[in-house]
């Protein structure tokens, strides 16, 4: 529970009204109770908030004239500042105490900082550091020599290979594995048998990424794979051996990314996308679902949106589309 006055402070909003009122938590319009705040962004859906049973409404400065019977909080960006208030919400002010399940592993090696959670059947190896206020989900492994960050959550039955550093405030849902083997092989031409090719590099999570459940990310092959602050890793993505993934990229689920690839600061993939070995994604670039990125291709143009396998600029996408329905007409005809 806090007071509107602490959570306007900390999102830099206006408060008009009910400054010590307190929320418990964050709900829809549809489903909120006198102790939930929600949010609007558009004036359109201002009445429906005003007519809702929240006990108080993030909006834009579109509401700063309205009369409402409930406080409101102006903010230049609604929604940001409702997801922000919602962790804040979820946050416990209580001194965090730290549990280690009586089934867990834990190496006498290992440390452990102030308030870590380690849930049942975890097993914690030899040399692992793990965080201040970190919690180790049930039925996860984590390697030998893994570094774990502060205020990480690893959900249950994670898996985290030898030699992965994890920063801090990450997030890795359930099942995904982290810093397993690379897909690399070298093939003996006279047997026509394939040889595994070393897989000794690392894997390095930077702060503040979160993981979905049943990713994988491949450590690398002789160097490192990198996961930099910030990124949002969907559920059933996989990235290969050497890739680089740059500041708050975004990529969405069933997402494969071969060994090598470098994915700049602010790219965003949707779903299904494929992108062979040695491309690269340029900062800001906007790949859509389903899309296909040859080998050694380079995708540069922030903001420009990409489609098709393989990818082009979605103007020019649509072009050729457009030129293949009025040939097949003519075939018709």
């Amino acid at each position: 529970m806090k007071r509107l006055r602490e959570i306007a402070v900390a999102m830099s909003a206006r408060l008009v009204g009910g400054g010590d009122s307190e929320v418990t938590g964050v709900a829809s319009l549809d489903s909120a109770s006198p102790e939930d705040l929600v949010f609007v962004e558009d004036e359109k859906h201002l009445e429906a908030a005003l007519n809702s049973r929240a006990g108080a409404i993030i909006a834009g400065e579109f509401a700063a004239a309205a009369k409402s019977d409930r406080p409101l909080l102006i903010s230049d960006h609604p929604k940001l500042a409702f997801a922000r208030a919602a962790r804040l919400l979820a946050t416990d002010e209580s001194t965090p105490q730290g549990n280690v399940h009586p089934s867990a592993v834990v190496h006498p090696s290992a440390v452990l900082g102030k308030g870590v959670i380690i849930d049942a059947y975890a097993v914690i190896s030899e040399r692992v550091q793990v965080g201040n206020e970190t919690r180790i989900g049930a039925g996860s492994a984590i390697g030998v020599g893994v570094a774990v960050g502060s205020h990480c959550e690893i959900y249950p039955n994670v898996t985290i290979y030898p030699g992965t550093t994890v920063g801090d405030r990450v997030l890795v849902h359930a099942g995904a594995v982290l810093g397993s083997d690379g897909f690399g092989y070298v093939r003996d031409r006279k047997t026509g048998h394939y040889e595994k090719f070393p897989q000794v590099g690392r894997l390095v999570v930077e702060e503040d990424v979160e993981i979905g459940a049943n990713a994988t990310v491949d450590r690398g092959a002789l160097d490192q794979t990198r996961i930099r602050r910030g990124a949002k890793i969907d559920n059933l993505v996989h990235i290969g051996h050497n890739c680089d993934i740059g500041e708050d990229v975004v990529i969405a689920a069933q997402t494969g990314l071969s060994g090598s690839i470098t994915i700049e600061r602010g790219a965003v993939l949707g779903g299904q996308v494929g992108i062979g070995e040695h491309a690269t994604i340029g900062e800001g670039v906007m790949l859509g679902g389903q899309g296909g990125v040859l080998p050694n291709k380079i995708l540069r143009g922030k903001g420009v949106a990409f489609w098709g396998t393989p990818a082009q600029p979605l103007r020019q996408y649509l072009k050729q589309l457009a030129s293949l329905t009025r040939l097949a007409r003519k075939d018709h005809q």
